[in-house]
């Protein structure tokens, strides 16, 4: 059935109009870019350059992880007042046209193979996406009626972890191919070149507060703006709610190459099909969020999904205790784990819990969207991005902290059930 929104229009109908298809194309390409990118770099690092340098793959890896992520951190307040200052659309097209001058050092960085200059690079990259999200997200509002904007951020989120899925798959299967640093290089200016050309579409708004004076004080606005969004319950909670969805998410993606080793003995495609199963869940449950809300911007059902979320997560606890394939001898592959029934159920339970998070996550942007103040709402977003940010880095830190601790990954996946249980419980009121 395809999802409809309200008027009995399906969703998708959203691609034929100039007020979304342009920034969707502009977002997926900068999306898919990141991740071409940043999969490229990682593999590039993991089997070749971490050699070179004499540290440690792992250590390497990890690091970039947190120079990607600095940015969103540093600079979301900024983003925030230049979303409101100017005109969107018109700095949106300077931030994609920022995109092909930062990917020009990636092209620098891989014809070198110079890990400095590709962290460089990442850091750049992250700098451009911290601008991009507050504006992604505030032109929404101004470009599309109230009754859309469900349908608007399930395409979103749908099409921001596909391009998430696709980039990671390509960018770490071409890198290390024949020929496969050039033709990377080529990508990354192509992509985000046609990210530029597609952002010139995007139709114009009108600035917000023109007559804002900046306040360069990166860690006392960063604080402020927390500070600012913190007393208006209903709108805080939103901003934590997605928060934790990327907690879960982050720590669920960070594992799934261990877990698929080390717990079920199979190989690197194994987590890739893992990586696959999670974004299509999401994007499956996303699309679903409108059908059943039917284009009304509510939260009534966060509360089930997140305590989906919850109970898949113990189902995929359960179905991970005894492996039909237990790590030791030879890895298997993706053939061979898709024969057993238990590693079916495996798939099928983490499907669970991406389509809940899909469901889950989705209402919490339209109600931003809607409840925050028309001159607020960039800096409500970039306090998202800010929050977000500092989710994943306490879920990576406190996932070390647990396996260093002797905790199991089936048993890292149990504990986000409980907190995640919490979650559900915190979140029964929201309308």
């Amino acid at each position: 059935m395809t999802p409809k929104s309200e008027g009995g229009r399906s969703q998708f109908s959203l691609f034929c109009s100039r007020r979304f298809a342009p920034l969707f194309v502009a977002m997926f390409l900068g999306a898919f870019n990141d991740n071409f990118f940043k999969s490229a770099m990682v593999i590039l690092i993991t089997y070749r350059l971490a050699e070179n340098v004499s540290i440690d793959a792992r250590i390497l890896v990890t690091l970039a992880a947190g120079v990607f992520i600095l940015p969103f951190v540093l600079l979301s307040a900024l983003a925030g007042q230049f979303a409101d200052k100017y005109e969107r659309s018109a700095l949106v097209r300077k931030v994609k046209f920022a995109e092909i001058v930062v990917m020009t050092g990636a092209v620098a960085g891989f014809r070198m193979e110079s890990t400095g200059v590709l962290m460089v690079t990442l850091f750049l990259m992250g700098a451009q996406s911290a601008f991009f999200g507050p504006l992604k997200y505030s032109v929404l509002p101004q470009h599309l009626e109230k009754s859309e904007l469900i349908a608007a951020n399930a395409l979103v989120e749908t099409g921001t972890f596909l391009a998430i899925l696709l980039g990671t798959i390509f960018g770490g299967l071409f890198v290390l191919a024949e020929g496969g640093i050039p033709l990377v290089s080529a990508l990354v200016i192509s992509i985000a070149a046609a990210g530029w050309v597609a952002s010139m579409f995007i139709p114009a708004t009108r600035a917000i507060n023109p007559s804002l004076e900046f306040r360069f004080n990166i860690f006392r606005e960063t604080v402020a703006l927390v500070l600012k969004v913190l007393p208006k319950r209903e709108i805080f909670l939103s901003v934590l709610g997605v928060s934790w969805f990327y907690f879960v998410g982050s720590a669920f993606l960070s594992l799934f190459p261990t877990y698929a080793k080390i717990v079920i003995g199979a190989d690197e495609q194994v987590a890739t099909l893992f990586l696959a199963v999670f974004s299509v869940g999401i994007g499956a449950g996303s699309l679903a969020c409108n059908t059943l809300l039917r284009g009304e911007v509510s939260g009534r059902y966060i509360p089930a999904a997140a305590a989906g979320m919850s109970v898949m997560s113990v189902l995929f606890y359960l179905a991970s205790g005894s492996p039909a394939h237990p790590a030791g001898g030879e890895l298997i592959t993706v053939f061979e784990f898709m024969m057993s029934l238990q590693n079916v159920s495996i798939l099928l339970c983490l499907l669970g819990i991406s389509f809940a998070g899909g469901l889950y996550i989705v209402p919490f942007y339209a109600i931003i969207q809607t409840r925050s103040r028309e001159d607020e709402l960039a800096g409500v977003t970039a306090c998202t991005n800010i929050m977000d940010s500092l989710f994943m880095v306490v879920s990576s830190l406190l996932t070390s902290a647990m396996l260093a601790a002797g905790f199991s990954i089936p048993g890292i996946f149990l504990a986000l059930a409980v907190l995640t249980a919490a979650v559900a419980w915190i979140m029964r009121d929201q309308r």
